[in-house]
């Protein structure tokens, strides 16, 4: 016999084919975070083949390509290319997490890129079985998501009147501010003006992603408190400075870049060093890695916010997918990174309104993407529209 067997089970449907490509869209407008400000979005796509015709797709997102962390779009591209196609190719397609485990045993790290082949295998099994990406995943508690928007212009009077126009289109009433690149009383006094003019309409948050020292820190809780700020991420890069933070200050302290997925999650929760939890699928490696993230906050009773890597269609409704199953969500979300970028990929439209998004309830993901808009946004396309970068900000 020359056939070799690659399922212990012949008419498991199999992974015939691994396809990624590098998308780049357009944004509103500058998106300025104290890592970097981003004049465009990059995309990189994954699509599983499988030999019964089904084909999930996934989705790897960065803020500024390399900025924020150790991978970007491109590298993603990369090692799916040359590393996981290899050990994904001739598996059960069907068999998601063994599947995974696997390619964790084959490869280490790449934890973004992890995420995108996950939610791939995950949207194929949900068409396989007809059933939403949430079902498989333990099935949803809630259909509509809560949804922060991000402002980021790092202009007081237009981050005033971008708030407005969310709060009267009802899109909007919960607003998080990208602080850090500027001294501290500039950033202070940005957000007490921000929350002065929108009062008890809109809730204010802030962002530092990692910019202050310990010291600054301490100053700058206490005042944002006074301000009426009512949470803060990641002010210090160090999970062990954020728990020396904890409890000294009437504002919620949210632990973003310091989670690592669950063996992170653990050691910050046993040493009681975040109030709130932002989870995020890449960052955790994948969805079910985020669920058990999720778990461990819930046990240690931190509590949970769903956050975003600015992902597009794909990579935040497959966020949708898992937020809308946590026992808990007690902050909300931040799956706005659809409504960043300009140009729209999808065949029909995220739903949001009445400051939600809809969670789709078709099988798999429950999107379809527009396969001539994908393709004309291709990087490699021969056609191109838009030019996309991330650039530090001056210092």
């Amino acid at each position: 016999m020359n056939a070799v067997l690659t399922s212990p089970a012949s008419s498991a449907p199999l992974i015939e084919r691994i396809e990624t490509l590098i998308v780049d869209l357009p944004t509103i407008r500058p998106h300025r975070l104290s890592v970097a400000t981003m004049v465009g979005q990059t995309l990189m796509l994954v699509r599983v083949h499988c030999s019964d015709g089904i084909v999930g797709v996934g989705e790897g997102t960065t803020i500024g390509g390399l900025a924020y962390g150790g991978e970007s779009p491109e590298g993603m591209k990369l090692a799916i290319d040359t590393y996981f196609a290899p050990v994904l190719r001739g598996q059960d397609a069907s068999r998601v997490q063994a599947v995974m485990t696997r390619l964790g045993k084959m490869v280490k790290e790449n934890r973004f890129a992890k995420s995108a082949v996950e939610t791939a295998l995950l949207d194929a099994q949900g068409q396989r079985a007809g059933l939403p990406m949430s079902e498989l995943l333990g099935g949803r508690r809630r259909e509509r998501l809560p949804v922060a928007w991000t402002l980021a212009s790092g202009d007081t009077a237009k981050d005033i009147a971008e708030a407005e126009r969310m709060l009267d289109v009802r899109r909007h009433n919960i607003f998080k501010l990208k602080i850090g690149a500027r001294p501290i009383r500039e950033d202070i006094a940005h957000v007490a003006a921000i929350k002065r003019a929108l009062g008890e309409r809109g809730a204010v948050r802030v962002d530092v992603n990692m910019a202050w020292s310990e010291t600054e820190a301490a100053w700058g809780m206490a005042a944002l408190a006074d301000a009426g700020c009512e949470l803060v991420e990641q002010p210090v890069a160090s999970a062990a400075a954020l728990g020396r933070l904890m409890r000294r200050f009437p504002v919620a302290l949210m632990a973003d870049e310091s989670l690592h997925g669950p063996e992170s999650a653990f050691e910050i929760a046993k040493n009681a060093g975040a109030d709130v939890f932002a989870v995020k699928i890449e960052q955790s490696g994948g969805p079910s890695n985020a669920l058990r993230v999720a778990a461990i906050a819930d046990a240690a009773g931190i509590e949970l916010y769903g956050g975003t890597m600015l992902e597009g269609a794909v990579g935040t409704i497959a966020s949708a997918h898992v937020f809308a199953t946590f026992t808990q969500l007690q902050w909300g979300t931040e799956l706005f990174g659809p409504l960043l970028i300009t140009e729209e990929i999808l065949a029909q439209p995220l739903d949001y309104s009445d400051f939600q998004l809809t969670v789709p309830s078709a099988p798999g993901l429950g999107i379809t993407l527009d396969e001539d808009r994908v393709q004309f946004f291709r990087r490699d396309a021969a056609r191109k529209s838009v030019s996309v970068a991330a650039t530090h900000p001056e210092k």
